[in-house]
């Protein structure tokens, strides 16, 4: 008895610790809502100014349109990577009670496998053993009722086009094309943008972001180095230790920046082999056509063509790695990173663009003068969308899809772009975000009644969403099935193994740098050869074939071997 009460006390005890920083990362909009108002329950990574300033005005222009104001209860439990492991924990134990109060079994292995989207195949093409859990799976992905299951959340805002798609895969959200339907001047938000998906049958840009590069005027200064115009730029000898970077891991905007570095390496081989960015959308185009098998080029296209582009791909993590050399911490939260560089703590680091617009805008000099500046590389950076999606089950199904209808239409979209306290804008924070909607930007009319109260001038090239897209075409088939897999490798490379890398740069800078050290650099940008040779094809699905603890244990261990031999095949320079 007394042994299973201390179980049971082990157990209340596992629950609190787990549920303890979600019910004190509970916050109510200031100015929603009074008590016996509707509730709306909306998870995010989204930042305090964010949440406050949607929350108060989805509450007034509720009280306008339907008459009773609404409360907004925003769930905070981390960025994207935190979210999507939250949301399948409570959709696994609430599909689980629900499956077995219909007195079914539950299969084993169900709880793990519930988001597999394997299991979506036609049963004949299914292994026998994998049935059971295919039918658990279709009922889950086919019930939108609340009382049958539900997470407890309405509505997922914010991140990235790659999260929202995942969380759309593993079914954890519905179609919004009803609520679309009901958003007058639709075709102002456009479902694909240079690449860059925008909005699907499952989620919508409601904001849009590019990546690229914040750095302290005098940090720079101080270490003789010119501002950065690159990405390549911030592999100078000069920032070593200085660099402030994000893991990936923690971050899905992170990964994305860390995506561009590599796409544009890809399209600068394939550049290099005297292929146009014509011949290069053609050829894919042609590949996707084609139903081939990853890796395979379909009847008629050049071979050096897929070759070139898995140059780019390793020159790209090349470079990302060698980033990592020159940094000073990894930090699980992106939005750390401009704090830190406009303070001088990191005289540049890579960032979001409006992390830095807002940073620059709040920490200005004495006089007035910027301490931080924000540059996104041309050609380096597309423009990404920031959905919302709507979650399976909502329990509040009408208030979650008249916010879905708010944030795309132009009362929402105001409040990322108009400075505090002008008339329909933010109550008290700007938010510096790029909206989304094509009229916010010239020659459309919205964009000229903005123009006079927008934070930064939207005409501007470096703010005009749909003219930075025009500098960057995003293919997908390059990197978007490496994403995941790119978020491990960067962790592997430079995270877990970083005291390793950090030992091995400082070496070979201290003996000419890579130009005088190319044994070294070829050591050190080895791939692992565990628990297979990892290339661009034997990447795609590598999380399908091995354990990733154990996968990520081994390139560890491979990146630490590599920067040891690394750093003894350096020779000193005469």
């Amino acid at each position: 008895m007394n042994a299973t009460l201390q179980r049971l006390g082990y157990v209340v005890l596992v629950l609190l610790i787990v549920a303890l920083p979600l019910v004190l990362r509970r916050t109510p909009s200031a100015g929603t809502g009074r008590a016996g108002d509707p509730t709306l329950v909306i998870i995010t990574p989204h930042n305090e100014a964010i949440r406050s300033e949607f929350g108060r005005a989805f509450s007034a222009w509720h009280q306008q349109h339907y008459g009773r104001a609404v409360c907004v209860d925003w769930r905070v439990v981390g960025g994207t990577t935190e979210i999507s492991r939250y949301l399948q924990a409570q959709y696994a134990a609430a599909v689980g009670a629900w499956w077995r109060q219909q007195q079914r079994a539950w299969p084993a292995g169900m709880t793990d496998r519930l988001f597999d989207a394997t299991l979506d195949a036609p049963p004949p093409a299914l292994p026998a053993g994998d049935r059971a859990l295919a039918a658990v799976r279709q009922a889950f992905r086919q019930t939108d009722a609340p009382a049958a299951f539900s997470c407890g959340i309405d509505i997922f805002f914010g991140g990235g086009a790659f999260d929202h798609g995942d969380a759309a895969r593993k079914g954890c959200t519905v179609s919004l094309e009803a609520v679309l339907k009901t958003i007058g001047g639709l075709d102002q938000l456009p479902e694909q943008v240079s690449g860059e998906i925008w909005r699907t049958s499952h989620f919508a840009g409601n904001a849009l972001s590019v990546f690229g590069i914040c750095y302290n005027l005098d940090r720079l200064h101080d270490l003789g180095a010119p501002p950065p115009a690159q990405w390549a730029d911030l592999t100078d000898p000069r920032y070593f230790g200085q660099l402030g970077l994000t893991d990936p891991t923690k971050s899905g905007s992170a990964a994305k920046a860390f995506e561009m570095i590599i796409q544009q390496q890809c399209r600068l081989a394939l550049h290099a082999a005297d292929y146009t960015d014509q011949e290069c959308t053609f050829f894919e185009r042609m590949i996707a056509g084609s139903k081939t098998t990853p890796g395979k080029l379909p009847q008629g296209l050049p071979e050096a063509y897929q070759r070139a582009l898995e140059t780019g791909w390793q020159r790209g993590l090349a470079l990302i790695q060698q980033l990592g050399a020159n940094a000073r911490y990894f930090t699980d939260s992106s939005s750390r990173v401009p704090l830190d560089v406009s303070a001088g703590d990191a005289a540049a680091g890579i960032c979001i663009d409006f992390f830095a617009r807002f940073q620059a805008a709040q920490d200005r000099a004495p006089g007035g003068q910027p301490r931080m500046a924000f540059i996104a590389p041309v050609g380096g950076t597309s423009v990404t969308s920031d959905p919302i999606s709507l979650l399976r089950g909502a329990e509040h199904r009408e208030l979650a899809e008249r916010f879905i209808a708010f944030t795309l239409g132009v009362d929402g979209q105001r409040l990322w772009c108009q400075r505090a306290g002008t008339p329909g804008g933010p109550e008290r924070y700007a938010l510096w975000r790029l909206p989304i909607r094509r009229d916010c930007y010239p020659p459309g009319a919205l964009a000229e009644a903005l123009r006079p109260v927008t934070a930064f001038d939207l005409a501007a090239d470096v703010n005009n969403a749909f003219a930075l897209a025009t500098n960057f075409t995003y293919e997908a088939r390059w990197t978007a099935r490496h994403f995941g897999v790119h978020r491990d490798l960067i962790k592997a490379m430079c995270l877990d193994s970083g005291a390793e890398l950090r030992a091995a740069w400082r070496t070979i800078l201290a003996q000419g740098g890579p130009a005088a050290q190319p044994e070294a650099m070829r050591l050190l940008a080895q791939l692992p050869d565990r628990p297979e040779k990892l290339t661009w094809t034997s990447a795609l699905d590598i999380a399908r074939r091995y354990d990733r603890q154990d996968y990520l244990r081994q390139w560890t261990d491979c990146f630490r071997h590599n920067y040891r031999a690394a750093e003894q095949a350096v020779r000193p320079q005469r």
